[in-house]
């Protein structure tokens, strides 16, 4: 009997609804849903500007769920956790386009910090258009982290399935899609 795919990894740029689908696609599956950044960043206070070394992120990782039969991660891996591919069951790749993308991250931005603390003239606006400046250049850039190119190369060494989806659809489908694939694998 083969064993059914259940260690899923939804990557894409920032803004495409990785984290969305992935909380999504668990709770449809019933299995634990991680993110990257919970790994990436150390916690503080504001959040995302402290980055713990890959080592770190790798071990932590490996304490709370990579050995396990079951799981979802969302996020990116781009450059530190190539140590992980043997564990995937399938990838799932979103891809959207530029300007909605950026948009959600605007409203993720805002909704996380406040609307007037990322307006211009507010606390975390400079720090905010940096992100989005950072966030644009996934689809042309050739910057030296995570860019579309860098992605795709990355996808084509996978050794397990890739699903493609377009992050425009609803998240419901998407999340079927998901479910669905990973059960037929």
């Amino acid at each position: 009997m083969i064993a059914l795919p259940r260690r899923i990894h939804i990557t894409g740029a920032s803004g495409s609804g990785t984290t969305t689908l992935g909380r999504r696609v668990a709770s449809l599956l019933a299995i634990p849903h991680h993110d990257t950044d919970d790994y990436f960043w150390k916690p503080t206070d504001p959040p995302y500007v402290d980055m713990r070394p890959a080592s770190e992120r790798l071990r932590l990782m490996a304490d709370m769920f990579v050995p396990r039969p079951a799981w979802v991660l969302s996020g990116s891996l781009s450059a530190w956790g190539d140590p992980l591919i043997s564990y995937f069951d399938l990838v799932v790749f979103i891809t959207i386009a530029k300007e909605l993308r950026l948009q959600r991250v605007r409203i993720r931005e805002a909704t996380r910090y406040g609307a007037a603390a990322v307006a211009p003239g507010g606390a975390r606006h400079r720090d905010t258009e940096d992100f989005v400046a950072w966030a644009a250049a996934y689809d042309e850039g050739d910057t030296i982290s995570r860019t579309r190119a860098k992605h795709e190369a990355w996808l084509a060494t996978l050794p397990c399935p890739v699903l493609r989806l377009d992050g425009e659809r609803p998240i419901e489908e998407l999340a079927e899609r998901v479910a669905m694939t990973a059960s037929t694998e």
